[in-house]
């Protein structure tokens, strides 16, 4: 019994010492890719721009588009919005920003490995680094997507309340989720090419499944909206803090905030486990 006792104990100080290399390497691995990082998001930013005609007028332009479509309807009594906390074209406007954020990152990091071609197999480097990178682009959408959000503020007379501060840490938890699922989305679009295209299907009804162009429902059965779409209690959580309101699910809100790190962390395992295995399927 002793000796089965200790072999038992020995297997498992292995395995937690396995576990920790892992981890050890990952965290490695991104420390020493950064800098190719930071060069793959030049990179694909000139790239997208570079031979436009609208150039960055692109990353705004779809927002502003389906705000003014919506707001017409709303003022003709096409749709009942409800009531909001916020201007309704503010509050379109931002939600739509932070939607578009995190289907972005979402799509771009789905993407990338693909997009990569020949680099994941004929090179040896962290693959991570492309996955990493590719929240790069829908960030850097996101900052120029601001220009319009600041310019319809001004013109509203809208001032962001002081909570507005804790809005960044909202938007890390929306990155995080996005990356998790990303990393995992990645691998299997990889194998799967058709996942790309089902993906855009998804987050284009999964617009729909969160308070983006409508208020937070406050009455059943149309509650369950603000718990069917992870990213909803993020998103109401950067609206109240706009606005000042009371946060409408604190609850919800941490547990979507652990929800979003778990993601994270366990998409990212994943995908350092299982890349090296099907990298020559690329």
């Amino acid at each position: 019994m002793k000796i089965q006792s200790n072999n038992t104990k020995i297997y498992r100080a292995r395995r937690n010492g396995h576990k920790t290399r892992i981890w050890q390497e990952m965290f490695t691995d991104l420390i020493a890719s950064r800098e190719l990082i930071w060069r793959l998001i030049i990179r694909d930013f000139s790239v997208r721009y570079r031979q436009s005609m609208l150039g960055y007028v692109w990353a705004v332009l779809p927002q502003i588009v389906t705000v003014a479509i919506f707001t017409f309807l709303s003022r003709h009594r096409v749709f009942d919005m409800g009531p909001t906390d916020m201007p309704y074209v503010v509050h379109a406007l931002w939600s739509i920003s932070v939607w578009q954020l995190f289907a972005g990152c979402l799509i771009g990091c789905t993407n990338s490995l693909v997009n990569a071609g020949s680099l994941v197999t004929k090179i040896n480097f962290p693959k991570e680094a492309l996955v990493f990178a590719a929240i790069g682009q829908a960030s850097l959408d996101f900052m120029i997507r601001l220009i319009p959000v600041t310019v319809v503020f001004i013109w509203y007379g809208f001032v962001p309340s002081w909570h507005s501060v804790f809005i960044p840490l909202i938007l890390i938890a929306v990155l995080l989720m996005a990356l998790g699922a990303g990393f995992i989305m990645a691998i299997i679009n990889l194998v799967l090419r058709d996942m790309g295209n089902m993906l855009s299907m998804v987050l284009t009804f999964g617009m729909f499944l969160a308070p983006i162009l409508y208020p937070p429902p406050v009455r059943e059965p149309f509650t369950i909206v603000n718990i069917a779409n992870p990213f909803s209690p993020l998103l109401i959580a950067t609206q109240n803090l706009l606005s000042g309101q009371r946060l409408m699910q604190p609850e919800l809100l941490v547990y979507m905030i652990a929800f979003s790190i778990g993601v994270f962390f366990l998409g990212w395992r994943t995908f350092h486990i299982t890349m090296p295995r099907i990298a020559e399927r690329a």
